[in-house]
């Protein structure tokens, strides 16, 4: 259902704005010796320890091999180890070194600064309703995707 300007600019601010937290966190997490990506793959492991390291690349949306240069990187750092898993070698999971918790504590920090900054100016109750929102509208596109997925796959079948 066309809405107008909305229709014309949604998609471009999603996209701008995207773009411009990406490159303010990466900013902000140089402070810290360390890339948002790499960021993104503590914060991972921090929740799911002890995953695979192909479940991750799944879950991230990774290639295997940019996140397997990332966690080389994460492992040479002292931040993450890399453990065979018991009943299959071929397996790494991965798991947070000691080292790692004081900087995933700065970088919560630097996550409430970010949310801050980027919310600057809007009221607590606006925030929530903004959030409330953007879950639906990324609901809404999942359901979509999952739609045009089963969509196709009738249409293999009976094509």
């Amino acid at each position: 259902m066309p809405r107008g300007p909305v229709d014309m600019n949604f998609l471009f601010t999603l996209g701008e704005l995207q773009r411009l937290v990406r490159a303010y966190a990466d900013r902000q997490a140089a402070r810290y010796g360390i890339t948002r990506a790499q960021w993104a793959v503590l914060a991972k492991v921090e929740r799911f320890e002890g995953m695979k390291q192909t479940e991750l690349a799944e879950q991230m949306e990774m290639q295997p091999i940019t996140l397997t240069r990332l966690i080389d990187r994460l492992c040479a750092n002292g931040w993450i180890e890399r453990r065979s898993d018991d009943s299959d070698r071929r397996v790494n999971r991965l798991y947070l070194r000691k080292a790692a918790r004081p900087l995933l504590a700065k970088l919560t920090g630097l996550k409430s600064e970010l949310t801050a900054t980027a919310l600057d100016g809007i009221s607590a109750s606006d925030a929530n309703r903004l959030l409330a929102q953007l879950e639906a509208i990324k609901e809404n596109v999942r359901n979509a995707i999952a739609a045009a997925e089963e969509d196709a796959r009738k249409e293999s079948r009976y094509g």
